[in-house]
């Protein structure tokens, strides 16, 4: 009850919100006594929407259709204004550099301002020692961040994140995210082209990260190695 009330705000109509369909809502019209001489539901529903019974202010369907749409849409608008609960929200990980760097970003991260890749290089579960660059903000939205910031659970490359290699078996794969293209150039090696801005990450050490980029090595020992690479997004013109 509590969280219907809680969606009745601006655009919120008493009517499309209380009856599932047309048909419900002339029902709600209709006395016993009208069932008693008509006998036939449908006639009685005929009567009401043509203002014969009920309190002779009946919207036609059309209307209800167009108010049952509108409502859904203030619904929806009132849902998506409700901020998302950060992972990291009450999490105490200020011995843990990697995740209180994580926790420092994930706000800017989220609501798009900043766009994070990780480098992480240390052993899987199976002992294999593997690396690979992980798109944070593609993490964000698809798995449990919350187990990461409880410790329950490591970040570790994974094949499907935007960069990874086994060294043990040497597989390596690559793929574009929502955030990034990869790029393989021969001369100046990985690359990743943030789609929003179209601007280039380089994460060759030796070179500058490139535009509204820095990258941040991080003295840790929860991995072998950590080095996070953040772009302030820019929207194209």
């Amino acid at each position: 009850m509590d969280d219907d009330m809680e969606l009745k705000g601006p655009g919120y109509d008493a009517i499309a919100d209380e009856f599932e369909s047309y048909e419900d809502y002339l029902d709600s019209q209709i006395t016993s006594t009208d069932l008693y001489y008509l006998e036939d539901i449908e006639l009685a529903r005929q009567l009401v929407e043509l203002g014969l019974r009920g309190n002779g202010e009946t919207i036609k369907r059309e209307e209800f259709d167009q108010r049952k749409e509108a409502a859904e849409a203030a619904r929806q608008a009132r849902l998506n204004k409700k901020p998302k609960k950060l992972a990291s929200q009450g999490k105490d990980v200020e011995d843990m550099p990697l995740l209180q760097a994580l926790k420092d970003r994930e706000e800017a991260v989220r609501n798009g301002k900043l766009t994070t890749i990780v480098f992480i290089r240390d052993h899987n579960a199976r002992g294999q020692e593997v690396s690979g660059y992980i798109d944070y903000g593609n993490r964000l939205k698809n798995e449990h961040m919350e187990l990461i910031f409880e410790r329950k659970k490591r970040l570790i490359p994974k094949p499907s994140d935007l960069s990874f290699y086994n060294w043990d078996t040497q597989m390596s794969t690559s793929n574009p995210t929502p955030n990034f293209q990869v790029i393989a150039d021969s001369e100046k090696g990985l690359l990743f082209k943030n789609k929003r801005d179209r601007k280039v990450i380089n994460v060759d050490p030796s070179q500058k990260p490139g535009d509204n980029s820095t990258r941040t090595e991080v003295d840790t020992d929860e991995h072998m190695q950590v080095v996070i690479y953040d772009h302030v997004t820019r929207r194209r013109s």
